[in-house]
């Protein structure tokens, strides 16, 4: 049976993405730091769908991460067909006052580790003679810069540029690529990304992950090479390319700055 390779697969949108492959018999392979949460998942994906699984605890920030990861793979001749990498985060504030270590390895995890896991696990991909996905996890972030979170919206445009481009560099192989680009989810993103005061408003248009999941997957199945759920997400997207990029910039920055402000007196 084949596998499917999830990085940040402890919970949120990695979670669920586990969880809806699963239920297609897959069986999974989760990456993530937390062994506990990993061991958690695990145990409940075989107990409610009869699959296997494996677990892998690293920080995929580190950079041999990606190349223990599929040395691991390889070791344990885990046949995989799908490889989703989604373990990424980000950090609101503006640049020049957030730790450079800080944004450093959020662009090592969110760009560098993606793409070497890829590089590395294209020829896994490869020797299997039935087709194969990549799902690259970005953001609606993507799309435009966004004040106050710089770095992060900058990685994402990466990682949508790069998988796009991948995508048709790959069509004549086995190999599909797709780009998931979500918007607003109800993740720990907003906390961790220390905006906690957009809680509020973020929850009007936020998904459950585990719908998100269903979405990119049905995008990912059908070979798609971007993925936006969400029919508000779509229309933003539609009118930020209508926009001229320094209205939607400035737009961004007063959402973000009020969201920073707010965050620095709770």
């Amino acid at each position: 049976m084949a596998y499917a390779l999830i990085t940040g697969a402890s919970k949120g949108i990695g979670k669920s993405l586990a969880e809806s492959l699963a239920k297609r018999k897959y069986n999974i392979l989760l990456v993530a730091r937390s062994e506990e949460l990993l061991k958690e998942n695990a145990a409940e994906l075989e107990k409610k769908y009869g699959i296997k699984t494996a677990v892998l605890a690293l920080d995929l920030s580190a950079p041999d991460a990606a190349k223990k990861i599929a040395e691991w793979c390889t070791a344990n001749n885990f046949d995989v067909t799908v490889l989703v990498n989604n373990a990424g985060y980000g950090l609101g504030g503006a640049f020049h006052t957030l730790p450079l270590a800080d944004q450093l390895n959020m662009m090592q995890l969110n760009m560098q580790s993606l793409v070497s896991l890829t590089y590395l696990m294209i020829p896994v991909l490869k020797k299997t003679q039935q087709k194969t996905y990549i799902l690259n996890v970005g953001s609606t972030a993507a799309h435009q810069a966004v004040p106050y979170l710089g770095v992060y919206s900058a990685t994402k445009a990466f990682v949508l540029s790069f998988s796009r481009a991948i995508f048709h560099e790959l069509k004549d192989e086995n190999i599909s690529v797709t780009c998931l680009c979500p918007g607003p989810t109800d993740t720990n993103f907003i906390d961790r990304a220390n905006m906690g005061v957009l809680k509020e408003m973020a929850a009007k248009f936020e998904w459950p992950p585990a719908k998100v999941a269903k979405v990119a997957l049905s995008g990912m199945f059908a070979e798609a090479v971007e993925v936006i759920p969400g029919f508000m997400n779509r229309v933003s997207y539609a009118f930020i390319k209508l926009m001229p990029k320094k209205v939607a910039e400035k737009i961004a920055a007063g959402i973000y700055l009020k969201a920073i402000r707010g965050g620095s007196k709770a």
